[in-house]
């Protein structure tokens, strides 16, 4: 990995603290989810460029300390009343704009593939279509949120489809791992995720995506007579 064009890295570190400061913008509470992802950021690059997550003979593997704390913690936000006020408090307007940032990760996967350290089937080459998410986000939220020229059935159709690409993706992603469950890319595996800084992919941008998703389904469905009635579309998150 340390043969990579130094500028892929640094897309990907820009691409995800761009991430991180956007959601936290959809936030109410700022300056706390700004700290919790700083911290949690911090840790794991300095577990990751220890190496740790590079042996992938371990049992269990070493990678589920990148994913598992990130989809405990939605969980949890879904099932305690502190969490689900949370989510409702999140601006939606502002997590739909997120998800344009599905586009410079495309492209870092692309230009990882091409370095041979993911394999094609991780890029919009392959089986990954998840760039349209990213591509059509500013159409969703110019029309849904400036013009409100898209009615809430049409938004809660975009999210459910875009997070399914991102599903999509992420299933690909893990089963291109070498580790004892992996069922493809046999001849060039998906190793980038196990470096700094494309772990911060698995541990933080796509567990905000995915969230930012989650969270605006819910309050599309939660929010119906709301929506119906305020061409604003989403109040919640914008104090």
């Amino acid at each position: 990995m340390g043969n990579l064009p130094t500028y892929i890295s640094l897309v990907f570190i820009i691409t995800t603290i761009i991430t991180a400061l956007i959601f936290c913008v959809a936030t109410i509470n700022y300056k706390t989810t700004l700290v919790l992802l700083t911290f949690w950021l911090i840790l794991q690059t300095f577990i990751g460029r220890r190496g740790f997550y590079t042996d992938m003979h371990t049992n269990p593997p070493r990678f589920l300390l990148l994913v598992l704390p990130p989809l405990l913690f939605i969980v949890a936000l879904f099932v305690t009343p502190g969490g689900r006020r949370f989510l409702d408090n999140l601006n939606a307007k502002t997590l739909t704009i997120l998800h344009t940032i599905r586009i410079p990760v495309e492209l870092v996967l692309f230009w990882l593939f091409a370095n041979k350290v993911v394999p094609q089937m991780m890029t919009f080459e392959g089986r990954n279509f998840d760039i349209i998410a990213g591509v059509t986000a500013p159409l969703v939220f110019y029309f849904g949120f400036v013009k409100h020229r898209i009615g809430r059935k049409m938004l809660l159709l975009w999210n459910i489809i875009c997070l399914g690409l991102l599903i999509n993706i992420v299933v690909i992603a893990v089963l291109s791992v070498p580790l004892p469950f992996q069922k493809f890319a046999f001849d060039q595996p998906n190793i980038a995720i196990a470096y700094f800084p494309f772990i911060w992919l698995p541990c933080c941008v796509v567990p905000l995506v995915m969230l930012s998703h989650l969270a605006t389904i819910r309050q599309l469905l939660g929010n119906k007579r709301k929506i119906v009635n305020n061409k604003s579309m989403f109040n919640s998150g914008d104090q």
